[in-house]
């Protein structure tokens, strides 16, 4: 049972009564600094399954396959550190969370265009290839790859929550750190981390990627710190990706034919 965010040090800006986050107040699901190395451990371990060259074609399963160990494999790992606590960050969805989802995803859609549009308007913005390729496909194909992103989410939405969660925790108790000043370190260097982690997709643009994947990312674990609910941060990302997918694969080829 996490505690409530109401403490002695307040809460943040904008930032709801309700549950604090776990593993770093001395509750029984703290996760030690060695439990940390094996989240960080998974966190690596899952996004190197994602992206690390395979000898022959990817096929069906393989794509799946990356796709699962890049969920499992920091699920394994938060599992081993906090054999008691592993499932607190998947609170319960209800009609509220799916409210959250979908305004989170529309401020996320917003503010990405948003500074998109500034980046572009100075310099180069790379397309999202994967995304692009989505317009070439259709039926059981397509419907396949609406699927594993969907999976495919919940991977960055742990490969960002959980070193969140790790910097918050380390900057609380290894410095001493005020709560809040911790929340927002953590927030901060997450979002950065992400940004980073898309330069292969991006074609190495650095500006692009921490400034507007970077943003959206602020956006998006923003809904982890206002819900405390990881399925919140996991849907508004979902509902994001997919509005952009649907958009490129059949809005964009009939503006493009008109």
């Amino acid at each position: 049972m996490t505690n409530s965010a109401a403490n002695a040090e307040g809460q943040l800006p904008f930032e709801p009564d309700g549950p604090d986050f776990p593993y770093y107040r001395g509750t029984p699901d703290t996760i030690s600094r060695s439990g940390w190395l094996l989240v960080m451990a998974g966190v690596v371990a899952g996004f190197l399954a994602l992206i690390t060259p395979l000898p022959f074609a990817d096929t069906l399963f393989t794509g799946w396959l990356r796709a699962f160990l890049f969920v499992g494999l920091p699920l394994l790992g938060l599992r081993m550190a906090s054999p008691r606590g592993w499932t607190v960050i998947f609170a319960h969805v209800g009609a509220r969370e799916v409210k959250l989802m979908f305004a989170f995803a529309l401020l996320n859609i917003v503010i990405s265009f948003a500074v998109g549009a500034i980046v572009k308007a100075f310099g180069t913005v790379t397309a999202n290839a994967g995304i692009a390729d989505a317009a070439q496909l259709g039926g059981a194909q397509l419907a396949n790859f609406f699927a594993k992103v969907a999976v495919q989410l919940l991977g960055e939405e742990l490969v960002t929550i959980l070193p969140f969660l790790a910097i918050l925790t380390l900057a609380r108790n290894l410095t001493g750190m005020a709560r809040n000043s911790a929340v927002i370190i953590a927030w901060l260097v997450s979002a950065a981390a992400f940004g980073l982690i898309h330069l292969p997709t991006y074609d190495w643009n650095l500006i692009q990627c921490l400034v507007v994947i970077g943003s959206a990312r602020l956006v998006l674990t923003w809904a982890y710190i206002w819900s405390k609910n990881i399925w919140v941060s996991t849907g508004a990302h979902v509902i994001n990706d997919w509005t952009i997918i649907a958009v490129t694969t059949f809005l964009a080829p009939l503006a493009t034919s008109g």
